[in-house]
């Protein structure tokens, strides 16, 4: 292997210079140059726990849609009862934790898409992780609070 010069920087390999500029060609195969790249695994659980979730999330919903439906009022007595109910409360308490799952990884894929310079990425990500754990957790206690019988 030569060891050129050219424009500034060293190039392993045998530098060709012809009409269009100076070529880098190289004994390595394209395959061998993007092995240890990064891996599409993990995008593709991203994406899959995104389309899990948003079904999870039209299930739940339409169970609210009904069940808030069928009440007869919505008198704070009532929501406070209705929410003390061992399934409604199951119900919300899985809702509450999916809505969080799921903005967290659509809130992701914008900051990962949309936002510039590698520390201010992981900053972000970071951040938003925490910011929706603490979502999360508000609504889970919000949730428990009531179905256990705090007093009003």
């Amino acid at each position: 292997m030569v060891r050129d010069y050219c424009h500034g920087r060293f190039h392993r390999g045998l530098l060709v210079y012809g009409l269009g500029g100076v070529f880098e060609m190289s004994l390595s195969s394209p395959l061998s140059r993007v092995l240890g790249s990064g891996s599409a695994k993990e995008g593709t659980d991203h994406w899959w726990m995104q389309r899990v979730t948003a079904v999870g999330l039209l299930i739940l919903g339409l169970w609210f849609l009904i069940s808030i439906a069928a009440l007869e009022s919505f008198a704070h007595n009532d929501m406070h009862a209705w929410v003390g109910e061992p399934m409604n409360a199951l119900m919300l308490l899985l809702s509450g934790v999916t809505i969080a799952w799921h903005s967290v990884l659509g809130v992701q894929v914008v900051i990962e898409d949309y936002v510039r310079g590698p520390a201010l990425k992981v900053v972000s990500i970071i951040l938003n992780k925490f910011v929706h754990l603490f979502l999360g957790a508000a609504a889970v206690f919000a949730v428990l609070k009531v179905a256990l019988g705090a007093p009003l």
